[in-house]
C-alpha cells in the first residue's frame, strides 16, 4: 500500500458546506432516506412485536431468530430499492459514514443524512406503538455472559460485512449494470448477520436502528455498543474498499443502476 493511495484518499473527502445541504435535491435525498429508514424500521422491529405477541414472547427463541432475520432482510431490500435512485438508499448511518471516509458524500450531506435517518427509525416506532396498543420495540440488549468488548467486536465485523458489500455491488463503478443485485445482496448479508449475531448482542449493524426503540422505551443502557461499533466497521470498509479496490476522483454515491 503505498502513501499516495491513502493521501489520494484523503484528498477526496469533501467537507462541503451548508448551502449544499439546503439545496432541494439534497433535502429531497433527504426524506428519501427518512421514508427508507421508517419503512424498514416499522417492518423489521414491527414483525418482532408481532412474533412476540403471537408466541408469548418466543422471540428470543430459535424460531424468532429466523422470522428475525427474513424480515429484516426482505425490508432492507425493499428500503434500499425505493431510495437508491434518489439517494443512494444507504438507510444506516454506518453506511452513510463509509461513504464520507471513503470520499464518496460529503460530511455536509452526510449528516442531513443521518438526521433523516435517526428521525425515521423514532418515527417508525412511535407509529408501531401508536398502532399495536401500546406495544413498542425492545431496546437492543446484550444478552447474558456477553460483554461490551464482545459486542463491540461482533459490531464492527458484522457491520465491516455489510458496508464492504455496499460498496461491492452499488459503490464500486467497476459493478456494470446489477439491476436488483445490490439491494439484494445487501438485504441478505444483514439477514445473514442477524442469524450470527441476535443471539448476543440482537445484531444492529445500524445506529438509527438502535436509537428508535432506545428514544422511544428511554433505555440507553450500553447503547454506546451500537454507535462504535457499527462507525468503525463502516469506516473501516469504506478506507479498505477504497484503497484495494477502487481508483476514481471525488464523485458522489451512484443512485442509479442498482
Amino acid at each position: 500500500m503505498s502513501v499516495s493511495r491513502i493521501n489520494n484518499i484523503g484528498s477526496r473527502i469533501a467537507i462541503g458546506n451548508r448551502e449544499e445541504a439546503l439545496h432541494p435535491s439534497a433535502l429531497k435525498a433527504a426524506l428519501a432516506e427518512f421514508v427508507s429508514t421508517l419503512i424498514f424500521v416499522f417492518a423489521g422491529q414491527g414483525s418482532g412485536i408481532a412474533f412476540s405477541k403471537l408466541t408469548g414472547d418466543g422471540v428470543t427463541t430459535p424460531t424468532g431468530l429466523i422470522v428475525a432475520a427474513l424480515a429484516h432482510a426482505f425490508a432492507l431490500f425493499a428500503a434500499v430499492s425505493v431510495g437508491a435512485n434518489i439517494s443512494g438508499g444507504h438507510v444506516n448511518p454506518a453506511v452513510t459514514f463509509g461513504a464520507f471516509v471513503g470520499g464518496n458524500i460529503t460530511l455536509f450531506t452526510g449528516l442531513l443524512y443521518w438526521l433523516a435517518q435517526l428521525l425515521g427509525s423514532t418515527a417508525a416506532c412511535f407509529l408501531l406503538k401508536l398502532s399495536t396498543g401500546g406495544l413498542s420495540a425492545g431496546p437492543f440488549a446484550l444478552s447474558s455472559g456477553v460483554s461490551v468488548w464482545n459486542a463491540l467486536v461482533l459490531e464492527i465485523v458484522m457491520t465491516f460485512g455489510l458496508v464492504y458489500t455496499v460498496y461491492a455491488t452499488a459503490v464500486d463503478p467497476k459493478k456494470g449494470t446489477l439491476g436488483t443485485i445490490a439491494p439484494l445482496a445487501i438485504g441478505f448479508i444483514v439477514g445473514a448477520n442477524i442469524l450470527v449475531g441476535g443471539a448476543f448482542d440482537g445484531a444492529s449493524m445500524n445506529p438509527a436502528v438502535s436509537f428508535g426503540p432506545a428514544l422511544v422505551s428511554w433505555s440507553w443502557e450500553a447503547h454506546w455498543v451500537y454507535w462504535a461499533g457499527p462507525l468503525i466497521g463502516g469506516g473501516l470498509a469504506g478506507v479498505v474498499y477504497e484503497l484495494f479496490f477502487i481508483s476514481h476522483s471525488h464523485e458522489q454515491l451512484p443512485t442509479t443502476e442498482y
